[in-house]
């Protein structure tokens, strides 16, 4: 009887699936069926290369995470010109003067991350593995080359691993947008120089192997349930072009 009662919906159930251009009449053979198949290929190995595959918490992450969670973490007052040198501040290019390339080109605003164009004007390029500070105090990663107009100021932090630099982005962030700036009042490099954050301590110095193995395990907790899901994608996929 259940299985009977399970057959009836199976039999009820319509799935989507990409058709051939220009195919005739028989409906098994508009299946796209070489699509679908690059396309697991392609989602299967863009997981492999980007490390998002594997959401596995080691020892070291899940003691982080004890640690974060349970208040054992020493933290420290750092100044940001003392760790990381002098912030350098971008210059303005008016949008009539840009000229489209591929460079992102960041300015202030939360919209695209900042980015407001793609340029291929000659300005400076700042390095990935940066931090941005728009002139509200927004601080942002970047893990790209990029130019950037006067509303923002860059923190070299382009030597740190990078999530040790994604950390020190969020330190950055909770320190220096709290309101204070705005267009009245614009955060400036100099403003980043005399920032102070808080950042987990050991031995008097900031724990930058703590900071990087906290964010890769945050990473993989955010990426857990993404994966699940596009590895049941793929497993359906391959179900539908195996049987």
């Amino acid at each position: 009887m259940g299985y009977a009662r399970h057959w009836k919906i199976a039999k009820e159930v319509k799935l989507s699936l990409p058709i051939k251009p220009n195919a005739n009449s028989d409906k098994l053979a508009q299946i796209d069926f070489d699509f679908m198949e690059n396309f697991i290929s392609q989602l299967e190995a863009y997981l492999l290369v980007t490390g998002l595959k594997d959401y596995t918490l080691t020892a070291a992450e899940q003691q982080a995470l004890a640690d974060f969670e349970n208040g054992k973490v020493v933290w420290g007052e750092y100044n940001l010109e003392k760790l990381f040198g002098k912030s350098t501040r971008g210059k303005r290019l008016k949008s009539a003067d840009r000229i489209a390339g591929d460079l992102p080109f960041v300015t202030a605003g939360e919209a695209e991350t900042g980015v407001s164009a793609f340029i291929g004007n000659q300005v400076e390029i700042f390095k990935a593995n940066t931090t941005t500070i728009d002139m509200f105090g927004s601080a942002k990663y970047r893990n790209y080359d990029y130019g950037g107009d006067d509303h923002i100021a860059v923190v070299h932090t382009e030597n740190l691993n990078k999530y040790a630099a994604i950390f020190m982005t969020s330190a950055i962030h909770k320190s220096s947008y709290t309101g204070k700036f705005s267009y009245a009042r614009n955060f400036y490099a100099k403003d980043a120089d005399e920032l102070n954050i808080q950042l987990p301590t050991s031995n008097q110095q900031p724990d930058y192997s703590f900071m990087e193995i906290l964010i890769s395990a945050v990473q993989k907790l955010v990426i857990k349930d993404v994966v699940r899901y596009a590895d049941s994608k793929i497993a359906a996929t391959k179900q539908v072009i195996n049987g």
